[in-house]
């Protein structure tokens, strides 16, 4: 077919997360609560760090960040989730199909980065304490958590830029929940080498970049953990970046399971569902993780229920 002959896409069609009609109220309903879950989790996570001022160090200054990141990202994606359980397919401008693509993109490179930060605050704290003030000092916190937004700002440019310049000449049907790249790079009739070369240098680099960052943070941290002579130490140590371990090990094995891969093994089925974990479930199960796992998080919420007093 000649370039002269394509017709372009000027609007997009979301088929959603399943098209089995019997399923679509009762996940709906599922879905409704786990959203609801997520900004009660991430909300309570931002203004209690915001009201007590135990709270008020750097670990949790980038933990309410990543909070904050969690609440727009659910916000961007649920809506449309919800919508499709309501109707047979969601119909998105091709603008609009690029807002939710440069925000989403945004917000996961950003969280990425912001991982990789919070392990290396971590690293800090356990294996450099008596410096640690002076190493993660409020204007170091402060650049971190800006070269967090500004990095995850420049990959989302990018992809976006790049996604976009593709002809789209039917068939519309993105057989997803939201604008996401490999559902995208499917639908495109022009040569997507480019795009997938840039996926893996561009997204590689920052991806890679920030693991390696946690690894190596990591490494460190056991390190100096098992140098710990009593158990008790050694427990109450880690036991201080277990809930980021979580965190990281939930948020980067989806997300290297979903983009670094060939189009080739690109799967419907699976990848919705991969897509559905790091976009719906990690921003709710982040916030219980760190509520239920860091003790400081928990006497604070305790205190303002009114059942512990922590004077």
């Amino acid at each position: 077919m000649e370039q002269a002959n394509y017709t372009r896409v000027k609007h997009f069609i979301l088929l959603g997360l399943t098209d089995m009609p019997d399923l679509k109220i009762p996940l709906f309903w599922l879905f409704l609560l786990v959203f609801i879950i997520t900004l009660l989790g991430n909300v309570t996570i931002i203004v209690l760090i915001r009201i007590s001022p135990h709270l008020h160090t750097p670990m949790y200054f980038l933990l309410s960040n990543l909070s904050v990141l969690d609440l727009c990202y659910s916000t961007v994606i649920t809506p449309n989730l919800l919508a499709n359980f309501l109707s047979n397919m969601q119909i998105v401008s091709l603008s609009g199909c690029v807002a939710q693509m440069f925000i989403f993109l945004i917000l996961g490179s950003t969280e990425v980065i912001l991982l990789a930060m919070m392990a290396y605050d971590r690293y800090a704290a356990i294996c450099h304490p008596l410096h640690y003030s002076s190493i993660i000092s409020n204007k170091v916190c402060i650049s971190l958590v800006v070269g967090s937004y500004l990095g995850g700002l420049v990959n989302s440019l990018v992809h976006t830029t790049c996604t976009f310049m593709l002809t789209f000449c039917g068939p519309n049907e993105i057989s997803h929940f939201f604008c996401d790249i490999p559902p995208m790079l499917k639908l495109s009739c022009s040569d997507t080498t480019l795009n997938e070369v840039a996926l893996f240098t561009v997204a590689g680099t920052m991806t890679f970049g920030s693991l390696t960052v946690i690894l190596v943070s990591y490494v460190r941290i056991i390190l100096t953990i098992l140098k710990i002579r009593s158990s008790e130490g050694r427990r109450r140590t880690f036991s201080t970046c277990s809930s980021h371990f979580i965190c990281v090990t939930l948020f980067f094995g989806t997300v290297l399971f979903m983009y670094f891969r060939p189009s080739s093994s690109y799967a419907l089925n699976q990848d919705r569902v991969a897509s559905l974990f790091y976009t719906v479930i990690i921003p709710m199960l982040n916030p219980l993780i760190y509520s239920m796992r860091n003790q400081q998080v928990k006497k604070a919420l305790m205190q303002r229920l009114g059942k512990v007093d922590l004077k």
